[in-house]
């Protein structure tokens, strides 16, 4: 069985080590076979010793990039196009199932790390779609970097006027560059589902029972508001967005995470 390859980014200090750990964790729980699972972070301090890490580069586009995400209303990750670099990993067999660290898996990951293959895949963004905009959500990504390593090419040829296209959201820059390719395909919107839009109930329900889980849902996105650490205890930030403590983002991030890797790295 071909090995199934996960991969993160993690920069600065907004998330912990934990955060990568439990995503680990998640990921060999819910792949069949070997995982190898990949963290691109200049901080290893903390992650667990089987997570291979790759050293978050300083790109020579990285001043000029900055410069334009600094324009008012372009607040992106464009740093995460590093992963997209062509021989990012020299022995790399096979794609590589991309994650933020804000999500939670909660199910089986071998239809999505095996969805359209030769294509770059996400799924459509909630608040785009409303909106009739096409753009892929980046928190779940399948790509390979032996296919796809334009995605890295066109942003170091062109950092302005990339950022500047994209509006700064790299989401936004992946999706809408693989779409203009015909390199594009959406993943199944019930496996990649989003806390706030798919598991929150309405009032007065989100006062008496706790958030759902979708019954096919295999990741779920914490995108705003709750975190994910609000949402285990319990989050109060408006009427609608008030929520009883979930027991289930508890057994799928934090238990299940201690009782595989042990308590010091969940």
């Amino acid at each position: 069985m071909a090995i199934a390859n996960v991969i993160c980014i993690k920069w600065g200090t907004l998330f912990g080590p934990e955060y990568v750990n439990r995503l680990y964790s998640g990921a060999r729980r819910n792949l069949s076979g070997d995982v190898r699972f990949f963290c691109m972070t200049e901080h290893r301090e903390g992650l667990h010793p089987d997570i291979e890490v790759l050293e978050l580069p300083i790109e020579p586009y990285l001043e000029e990039m900055d410069a334009a995400l600094a324009v008012a209303n372009r607040q992106g990750a464009m740093r995460k196009v590093s992963l997209f670099r062509p021989g990012l990993i020299p022995d790399l067999e096979g794609p590589l199932l991309g994650f933020d660290l804000d999500v939670v898996i909660t199910d089986d990951l071998d239809e999505l790390l095996d969805f359209a293959p030769g294509k770059v895949a996400m799924r459509a963004d909630w608040v785009e779609a409303r909106r009739g905009r096409k753009t892929g959500h980046g928190s779940v990504f399948r790509y390979d970097p032996a296919l796809h390593g334009w995605l890295y090419d066109a942003l170091a040829a062109d950092p302005k006027g990339q950022v500047e296209k994209a509006r700064g959201s790299e989401q936004r820059y992946t999706s809408t560059l693989a779409q203009e390719r015909g390199e594009f395909a959406y993943l199944p919107p019930d496996q990649v589902v989003s806390f706030k839009h798919g598991c929150l109930r309405l009032p007065p329900m989100n006062y008496l029972a706790e958030p759902r889980l979708p019954e096919n849902a295999r990741v779920v996105c914490f995108h705003g508001r709750p975190k994910m650490s609000e949402a285990v205890e319990g989050y109060h930030g408006s009427i609608i967005r008030h929520t009883k403590p979930c027991s289930w983002l508890r057994e799928h991030w934090i238990d299940r995470a201690r009782e595989d890797l042990g308590g010091e790295w969940g």
